[in-house]
């Protein structure tokens, strides 16, 4: 029967891998994935009481995830309709390729870290393409672009899905993330971006024929920039909601959510419907990509099926003996990622290794933080900015491989030695 379980699971791992070319939206292979693996279980079990727990007990910690994504990507949703970015994107003049790429990577790699790396590059694509005419050196930024999202995600607990995830969890922290995965996240990013930089030098840069025109523009400049202020302060009050509280963080992504709602209906009261419509959070809500939270409830349904089967016992234990170490078995779940979809990998892993045996904090915990959030970069698949980037600018599978995937493995290999001589000289 486990090796039933292991076989749909691996299945409907491959379908996920494989989503465009089998054109099969992944959420319904999660979903059925979920679906079956928790009948097995209550088929083995004869539809025991202690299957009904499990399965309790796994959609409370899935939902927590939830919630905290609908309300993180509302509150974006909401800043980006009353052109909040702008802010940001606005201020960026230079007609150095290199000086760009410097420029961009930097702001790409900071606000991944305090909105996430899929929105990130959404923004960033948008602003090189108001920069930036000729599409094969868009190309490129968008790559780097991938890789600093990534790398700028991997060290925030609310820059990344997985990060997220293992905050919830209760394997890391806040501030003890920061901390430790900061150098090697930023070595991540300069090394490739270094190396490209190098290969750019002395070009300049081809503006666009026209400007690309924004949608809504409608807002006021201050109302566009309350509303980018206050939706940056209730992401960014998130972790030291918690760290006060002590309660979960979806709460107080909820309660900013309320916060921000409130403030934008007084702002937009006196205006009639038509003109405020677009900038309300009811629209936001309709705006928000469901179908990735409900992907998200689907995976994660499934690897906790797995977890309550004893298989990622069974697994760890397996990686334990062939490979004898922690940051082999990392390093590897962190390749891995630039295949397939890094959230199963790293629930996966959070099923298979004890809090009691891996306190918050430790060793494994911060390197599968690294080794997850920016093994993705190596491949365009392999990561949601990737796929992201990868609609937005129509950037080849192979081309990425051949130009961006070898300079990702290389800023990947490069944090991973970062991080492991940091921790080596603190603790002895």
């Amino acid at each position: 029967m486990l090796i039933l379980l292991s076989a749909i699971f691996v299945a409907a791992y491959a379908a996920i891998a494989f989503e465009h070319p089998l054109r099969i939206n992944k959420t319904a292979t999660a979903l059925i994935a979920a679906g079956l693996l928790w009948t097995i279980l209550a088929t083995m079990y004869g539809g025991g009481h202690e299957v009904g727990e499990g399965l309790t007990e796994a959609v409370a910690e899935t939902a927590q995830i939830v919630f905290f994504l609908m309300g993180a990507m509302t509150i974006v949703e909401v800043v980006d309709a009353h052109n909040g970015f702008e802010v940001i994107t606005s201020r960026i003049r230079t007609s150095s390729q290199t000086t760009l790429l410097w420029l961009v990577g930097f702001v790409t790699f900071f606000l991944s870290a305090v909105l996430d790396n899929l929105t990130t590059t959404i923004v960033m694509i948008s602003l090189i393409r108001k920069l930036i005419g000729n599409h094969e050196d868009r190309l490129f930024f968008a790559g780097m672009i991938v890789v600093a999202a990534n790398a700028g995600g991997a060290w925030s607990p609310i820059g990344d899905v997985t990060t997220t995830m293992l905050w919830i969890g209760g394997q890391i922290t806040p501030l003890a993330i920061m901390q430790s995965v900061f150098l090697a996240s930023l070595a991540n990013l300069v090394v490739p971006l270094a190396v490209t930089a190098y290969a750019l030098r002395g070009r300049r840069i081809a503006p666009p024929d026209a400007p690309v025109v924004r949608n809504g523009g409608q807002a006021a400049t201050a109302e566009r920039n309350l509303m980018f202020v206050l939706g940056i302060c209730c992401l960014v009050a998130v972790p030291v909601f918690k760290t006060v509280t002590h309660l979960p963080p979806f709460l107080g992504i909820l309660f900013g959510l309320g916060v921000l709602w409130l403030v934008g209906e007084l702002l937009h009261r006196s205006k009639d419907d038509e003109a405020k419509q677009h900038l309300t959070m009811v629209h936001a809500l309709k705006n928000i990509d469901m179908s990735s939270v409900v992907f998200f409830i689907g995976i994660l349904l499934a690897v906790a099926a797995l977890g309550h089967s004893g298989i990622l016992a069974t697994l760890a234990g397996w990686l334990d003996r062939t490979f004898g170490r922690l940051d082999v078995v990392v390093l590897l779940i962190g390749l891995v990622s630039a295949v397939v979809d890094n959230v199963p990998l790293v629930a996966a892993t959070m099923g298979m290794y004890d809090l009691a045996q891996h306190p918050p904090n430790s060793f494994l915990w911060e390197f599968v933080a690294y080794c997850a959030g920016t093994g993705g970069s190596i491949l365009i698949i392999g990561s949601a900015a990737g796929v992201a980037a990868m609609g937005m600018e129509r950037i080849h599978f192979f081309w990425y491989a051949k130009r961006i995937g070898g300079l990702a493995l290389l800023g990947y290999c490069a944090g991973a030695v970062v991080y492991l001589l940091q921790y080596r000289l603190a603790h002895g």
